[in-house]
């Protein structure tokens, strides 16, 4: 869940436009729409305010920050997952650029409990039949691995989560995983770029991620600067479950009328917060997971 990401050196000024096109399960999120404008010096821009009513308070305030309605938003998001979300399952899809090019698109059957921190994730494509189990205090704090294809005959293996061959094709470890890692992440983030101007926020409450209701705040820094890592952000807050389902994020265009470069995406689809997952679904021992 890469939240960082060495800007390029352009300086184009890219509008952005709210989109809010449906997304079917498995489809990527729809691309922002961009108009060209022309260049400008840095300056502050406020805030798009939100109707009232909606399912999150994201009026911006006079004089306020256009990034602090947001902040307060992630700080009610954050309190509610440490009071209210105990476990959870879910499809859990991630794409991210490595290196510069832009991986293809995974699809995990994901179970996280928060407390200890527990992830169990089965590959179902690509690697499909990988299984990857980590649990806070457990194994040395070590990944449980069972490889896909002939890896397979190996056996399940202890791995550190920031070995060389875990982390091949992957920018974080499992121990960054999940809606709170998210969700701190951004607010951390979004804190910090709160001592700077040059910012655009707007926001849609009326925005669809695999059929479920959602609310979009999407930001922009128009210019790339060394202290914004993207272009453009865009968190999807589910409007009933209030956790973000979808987050993405976007790069500087390399020319005028471009499209700003997919970053990265995760999308938690077909999540099923608070099933009652217990010790052993994060077993290593368990018969029903490891087959």
């Amino acid at each position: 869940m890469r939240l960082s990401h060495s800007p390029t050196a352009l300086f184009v000024l890219i509008a952005l436009v709210s989109a809010s096109t449906p997304v079917a399960f498995g489809q990527q999120t729809t691309e922002p729409v961009y108009r060209v404008a022309n260049e400008a010096a840095a300056a502050p821009v406020a805030a798009t305010p939100v109707a009232a009513k909606t399912p999150f308070d994201l009026t911006q305030q006079p004089g306020e920050h256009p990034l602090a309605p947001t902040i307060r938003v992630l700080t009610d998001v954050l309190a509610n997952i440490d009071q209210n979300v105990r476990d959870y399952s879910c499809t859990f899809i991630k794409q991210e650029s490595l290196d510069g090019e832009l991986s293809e698109q995974q699809h995990i059957m994901m179970k996280v409990r928060n407390q200890p921190f527990s992830v169990y994730m089965k590959f179902l494509k690509p690697f499909t039949g990988r299984e990857v189990l980590f649990v806070d205090g457990v194994n040395n704090n070590e990944l449980t691995v069972l490889e896909a294809g002939w890896k397979r005959r190996l056996g399940k293996m202890s791995l550190s989560p920031t070995n060389m061959v875990v982390m091949r094709g992957q920018r974080h470890p499992i121990t960054e995983v999940g809606l709170r890692n998210l969700t701190a992440k951004l607010l951390a983030g979004k804190t910090a770029e709160m001592q700077f101007g040059e910012c655009t926020v707007t926001s849609n409450p009326n925005t669809k991620i695999d059929n479920r209701s959602t609310t979009l705040i999407q930001i922009e820094h128009p210019t790339p600067r060394q202290q914004f890592p993207t272009h453009i952000t865009r968190i999807f807050l589910d409007n009933e479950l209030r956790v973000p389902i979808c987050y993405d994020a976007y790069l500087w265009p390399e020319a005028p009328g471009q499209a700003p470069p997919l970053d990265a995406r995760y999308i938690y689809s077909n999540l099923k917060l608070n099933p009652g997952l217990a010790a052993q679904d994060f077993d290593a021992n368990n018969p029903a997971i490891f087959q």
